[in-house]
């Protein structure tokens, strides 16, 4: 598997910049997109959970609730709490029970997060999505941010949709068909073209974004 560091990061977006000049221009116009990446810990995982149709404003607001409640998350910190406790940290009834699936599945070790990391990406979507609440999109952002792999382009996310529509003119009802095919010369660098996609999309809107 590629995975992209703070080694090759301006170089593959300066590789895609010559292939595609819309992507040229949002560099050129903006800068370089920050190298977003988080550790690969459950931790982050569950803010990939919180983040799952909501604002991020609002996941981050939940995450730093309960980092202040317990400290550093862990699968055993995170199960020692109640129902009530987990209100409290602004967690829904259905990502408590999400977030509780995966703590679980981790101490019992169905699955590692160690052993994920030296997986291939399909892999990895395989065993992840087998637990209850990680669908394709909570998948590929960690992959993406955690993991670092270079070639995932998550569809499920509204801000790279929207921003890809903004950037190459697409009419509002496109396909998600037409839209991997316009991302296939950036392959196997999909995940930097996106990155570069979002860094217009919150560039564009003057939004803060959470590290």
């Amino acid at each position: 598997m590629q995975r992209f560091d703070t080694t090759n990061f301006h170089l593959l977006c300066d590789k895609l910049s010559r292939r595609d000049k819309d992507l040229k221009a949002i560099i050129k116009e903006h800068g370089y997109p920050p190298m977003w990446t988080r550790p690969a810990s459950f931790q982050t995982l569950v803010l990939f959970i919180l983040e799952q149709q909501v604002s991020l404003a609002s996941a981050y607001a939940a995450f730093k609730k309960l980092k202040e409640r317990v400290g550093y998350i862990t699968p055993a910190k995170l199960l020692a709490l109640s129902d009530e406790e987990m209100r409290a940290c602004y967690f829904t009834r259905q990502k408590t029970g999400y977030a509780r699936g995966l703590a679980t599945a981790l101490q019992n070790r169905q699955i590692s997060l160690r052993k994920l990391a030296i997986l291939e990406d399909d892999e990895v979507r395989t065993k992840l999505i087998q637990l209850k609440g990680i669908g394709h999109w909570t998948v590929d952002v960690y992959l993406m941010h955690a993991l670092q792999r270079t070639d995932l382009f998550p569809l499920g996310d509204i801000a790279l949709v929207n921003s890809l529509k903004e950037v190459k003119q697409l009419p509002p009802l496109i396909s998600k068909d037409e839209m991997l095919t316009l991302a296939e010369p950036w392959r196997p660098y999909r995940t930097i073209a996106a990155m570069i996609l979002w860094h217009a999309y919150i560039k564009k809107r003057g939004i803060r974004i959470q590290q």
